[in-house]
């Protein structure tokens, strides 16, 4: 039986080493503050870019289109008809719109404006 060269063992080591670390900075490279892995190739990482724009303006769209809603059904809540129609002529276009952008379905939006026009239509009576 031979004798261990320790002069390869210490070379292996080293490689393994150099690999571990190598390895954990790819890898730090690649995640996000999360921790979550991001994209490595050119095209994965602008449209990394590119959803991000997406999402700010979708956030946008969403908050107009809720505040709107919220408008219309603080008019109801307080009574006032005219406030409430005029708020609800203000909403449909927005929530239309979010529908059209794909932010909310298309039914979710007219289910919301129907059932606003149905609360409208109680404070006529």
């Amino acid at each position: 039986m031979r004798a261990p060269d320790y002069k390869h063992a210490q070379i292996k080591a080293a490689r393994w080493f150099a690999a571990a670390v190598f390895w954990q900075a790819k890898a730090a490279a690649t995640t996000n503050a999360n921790g979550i892995l991001m994209a490595n190739t050119t095209s994965a990482k602008k449209a990394t870019r590119k959803i991000a724009r997406r999402t700010q303006i979708n956030k946008s769209r969403r908050t107009r289109a809720r505040t709107a809603v919220r408008v219309v059904e603080e008019a109801i809540a307080g009574g006032d008809r005219a406030k409430a129609l005029a708020a609800l002529k203000a909403a449909e276009p927005e929530l239309m719109r979010a529908a059209q952008k794909g932010i909310v379905h298309k039914k979710t939006a007219s289910r919301k404006v129907a059932r606003l026009s149905a609360q409208i239509a109680k404070l006529a009576k």
